[in-house]
């Protein structure tokens, strides 16, 4: 069997966990390829609802087996609380591979990437604060702790001194901090060391074996397109690379061995952090989205910027991702509207641009264009079939469908794993 990426195709938040989640009782494996705990799942499943950060969200399925792949950088202090807080809940966590090859977040870390952003001022880009950045920084200058040094107390201390070598300079002689000594991290994350041991596999070998034994992998991205360090709203964007390209090089996985890849969408945009949005919208419209939708970050708690539905980006996405599918989200969300605004283009400088601009200047100073679609006032979170749909809905998805070019196989009509109309399979 073929592996499938599902990769968000906005800026991220747009109900990965809850794709994930319909097909895991026919996914073999679920692998997280990217990111830390700066992403977020939420996951209901009758009347409990789950907060992932950084586990990925086939822990749910019973038999389905979650693998945090190399790509991933992992603070094992919330992988450890995150474990412990799906036990307390009688979840089974006993599957889960760990990468020896993931990187871990240090306490180091989290005190540059908080110290930064406050020395950034105005100019800060909005991260969670969680360290993310710094531990991607530290792996591509090679200064970077993988969680295979937890298992030889000897490297891992070279590796710590020559880390913080240069990084106590900067807290000390640029942010006035006090100085990190190398025995209060190395005691800190050895505290792990135990706990770790019997997750960690030679994840690449174990899911390439799965493929070639017809398992069913499914690579899961933490955040969305528009936030990858290459392809999105730099300098406004995390640290690793969400889209589909780097669910390869986040797994071990080869890209020949990846045959479907579906995006994940919401039936309007919303975007947390610093960076820009041509649809925010800063009315009552955009209150109404975020109190309907209940957008807040899962991970951050912080209110969820909203706006509507943008086909330039959902194009974009579709592009640089190769997308086969889209998943359609929170359509219900849009119930009760007269007219719906879609953007169909952006003006910039007088000029009509019906794609992503080239530039983060004109992106910066796009303003949408919009098309209007009549609403509906009926209630769709029952509709289990799209002829179930009122035809105003059907025709929003089939506008959306034809705006993008890229078929809609699955749409979200509420927050519950069964409230879901499938149009076409995901996996055969």
């Amino acid at each position: 069997m073929p592996a499938i990426v599902l990769v968000g195709a906005q800026w991220g938040d747009e109900g990965k966990g809850k794709a994930t989640d319909l097909l895991g009782d026919r996914v073999d494996y679920v692998v997280r390829y990217q990111g830390g705990n700066n992403a977020g799942h939420t996951v209901v499943v009758g009347d409990r609802t789950f907060a992932l950060h950084l586990l990925p969200s086939g822990i749910l399925t019973p038999g389905c087996t979650p693998v945090i792949g190399n790509g991933v950088v992992v603070d094992p202090a919330v992988l450890r609380d995150e474990i412990a807080g799906l036990q307390a809940q009688g979840v089974d966590t006993s599957r889960l591979l760990v990468s020896p090859d993931a990187h871990l977040i240090t306490p180091y870390h989290v005190t540059l990437d908080k110290v930064a952003e406050r020395f950034l001022g105005k100019a800060k880009i909005g991260t969670t604060g969680r360290g993310i950045g710094p531990a991607y920084s530290d792996k591509v200058a090679r200064l970077g702790i993988r969680v295979q040094d937890l298992f030889d107390e000897s490297i891992l201390r070279q590796k710590v001194a020559g880390s913080l070598a240069l990084k106590n300079q900067i807290l000390v002689k640029i942010y006035n901090r006090r100085e990190i000594e190398v025995d209060e991290i190395v005691d800190s994350l050895l505290e792990y060391a135990d706990d770790l041991r019997p997750m960690v596999a030679d994840t690449s070998k174990v899911l390439n074996d799965a493929l070639g034994e017809g398992a069913v992998v499914l690579l899961e991205g933490g955040q969305g397109t528009l936030l990858d360090v290459d392809h999105g709203t730099y300098p406004f964007v995390t640290s690793s690379n969400p889209t589909a390209g780097g669910a390869s090089t986040g797994s071990g996985i080869g890209p020949t061995r990846i045959s479907r890849v579906v995006g994940i969408l919401k039936a309007y945009t919303t975007r947390v952090g610093s960076g820009p949005f041509p649809t925010e919208l800063h009315d009552a419209d955009g209150d109404r989205l975020r109190r309907i939708g209940g957008e807040r970050g899962v991970t951050t708690g912080r209110d969820r910027r909203c706006g509507w539905f943008d086909v330039p980006i959902a194009r974009f996405a579709a592009r640089v991702n190769g997308l086969t599918d889209f998943f359609l989200t929170k359509l219900d969300v849009l119930t009760g509207w007269d007219e719906i605004p879609v953007c169909v283009a952006y003006k910039i400088d007088g000029r009509r641009v019906s794609e992503m601009p080239m530039t983060q200047t004109e992106f910066h100073h796009a303003t949408p264009v919009y098309e209007m679609l009549p609403g509906w006032h009926e209630d769709i979170s029952t509709a289990r079939e799209f002829s179930d749909l009122p035809a105003n809905a059907q025709a929003y998805v089939r506008y959306l469908e034809e705006a993008t070019g890229v078929p809609i196989s699955a749409i979200g009509v509420g927050p519950d794993r069964n409230a879901t109309i499938v149009l076409r399979d995901l996996i055969d």
